[in-house]
């Protein structure tokens, strides 16, 4: 469909319906972890991030558009100075603050600081056991750090999480990582596929392939019954699952419930703010082709209803479609999976290759699919190369793999590098 054709069903559609209940918001993209799989590539602050004066503004504006929850997010959220400013206003507008850290200096004191102001939950990213997460968050001590984060919240009287990227460098951990995160006390957690984002782009390699969902979902859907028996909830995050004989027990948080996938939510009850005011339909969205405004040249109301970037998902059709999900018997309901993935790979949304109903069509036909990457990211934040799709025979051999080691050093750009791409 052309841009002129969705523009045209975007000015007759009732958008009244639609506003920013769930919102995450990158309040600086200063970081304390260099992580290998980051996908806005944190380090360094931007140059123009907003002062907490502006934040504050922002807060306002939720209020008035009805958010109920807005995650604080980095980089690392706690590194913006007004930071516990932040988490007061929006408790005091009865908006409920959260928060995704890596909790490198998330101590006891902070953490009560946190609570003091109005942080309800915070979620720690655990990218595996302890080897594992600090390659993948290039620091020695980071999974140490992240554990201690989880137990000061716990102390200070905060509801604690964890979220947890998965890839080929992890995915040996999953059944001793839920271990590890029960036995802390972590009642719920978040898992989610490492997409070809940011400085994963650089790393193809550390990448599942579509057809490791095949052992995969199975395997997460085995700990999700064990951790609904032993209180730790697993639930999956946009990009994974879709229409396997799992997908009732995966997206549910009652066995009975059989709840599924229902497409993206981007622009419709999602809103990502990026830390120097960019406003798009989720966080996750690449900032090149999808930010409808800046909440210091608009409202964010308008950028909100009038901006097209914000608004696709709320006319998307199965004629937006393409590849296998434009064919897909599930397309009216899923809509071709989560945008940001679909368009990490492909350059477009509307074409997931994470998909498990997809995994197990092909593979009933003695065939997979394998993403190949073809052009390299830019180095910007929340940028993404290109993938072409190989259907092979199911039981072709696998190509060689790196060592464990080099799944996160190849196509290493020194952070420096990544702050003259962004700047240029």
């Amino acid at each position: 469909m052309s841009q002129s054709a969705r523009r045209r069903r975007l000015d007759v559609l009732d958008t009244s319906s639609f506003h920013p209940r769930y919102v995450v918001w990158e309040l600086t993209l200063a970081c304390d972890h260099a992580c290998t799989h980051c996908g806005s590539r944190a380090g360094v602050a931007r140059d123009t991030e907003l002062t907490t004066a502006q934040a504050l503004a922002v807060v306002d504006e939720l209020a008035a558009m009805g958010a109920g929850e807005v995650v604080l997010i980095g980089g690392e959220a706690y590194l913006h100075e007004g930071f516990l400013d932040i988490v007061r206003a929006l408790a005091a507008r009865s908006i409920t603050p959260v928060m995704t850290t890596g909790g490198r200096a998330l101590d006891a004191a902070l953490a009560r600081a946190m609570r003091e102001a109005g942080l309800e939950r915070v979620s720690v990213s655990i990218d595996g056991l302890e080897a594992t997460h600090d390659l993948m968050r290039a620091r020695r001590g980071s999974f140490a750090d992240g554990m201690r984060a989880l137990a000061a919240c716990r102390e200070a009287g905060l509801g604690v999480s964890a979220n947890t990227n998965l890839n080929r460098l992890n995915a040996p951990d999953l059944e001793a990582l839920y271990e590890t995160l029960r036995d802390a006390g972590v009642r719920s957690w978040q898992v989610q596929l490492t997409a070809p984002l940011g400085r994963a782009a650089d790393r193809p390699d550390l990448l599942l392939q579509p057809y490791d969902l095949l052992a995969l979902l199975p395997r997460i859907a085995a700990l999700k019954t064990r951790g609904l028996q032993e209180g730790l909830l697993l639930m999956p995050g946009n990009n994974l699952g879709y229409f396997g004989p799992e997908e009732g027990l995966l997206r549910s948080q009652r066995p009975e419930d059989g709840d599924h996938f229902g497409g993206c939510q981007a622009g419709r009850y999602v809103m990502g703010i990026e830390s120097d005011g960019a406003v798009k339909g989720c966080p996750s969205l690449q900032t090149a082709s999808y930010v409808g405004g800046h909440a210091t040249r608009a409202s964010l109301r308008s950028i909100w209803e009038d901006a097209p970037e914000l608004a696709f998902t709320r006319a998307r059709t199965r004629a937006d479609l393409s590849g296998f999900c434009a064919e897909c018997p599930y397309a009216d309901t899923c809509l071709g999976g989560c945008s940001f993935t679909a368009h990490s790979f492909f350059g477009r949304p509307g074409n997931d290759p994470y998909c498990h109903f997809r995994a197990l069509h092909h593979a009933r036909r003695g065939l997979r699919e394998r993403l190949v990457a073809t052009d390299p990211a830019s180095g910007r934040p929340f940028d993404h190369g290109l993938f072409e799709l190989v259907v092979e025979p199911l039981d072709a051999p696998e190509p060689a793999a790196p060592a464990r080691e080099a799944l996160v050093k190849i196509g290493r750009r020194p952070r420096r590098a990544e702050r003259r791409r962004e700047h240029a």
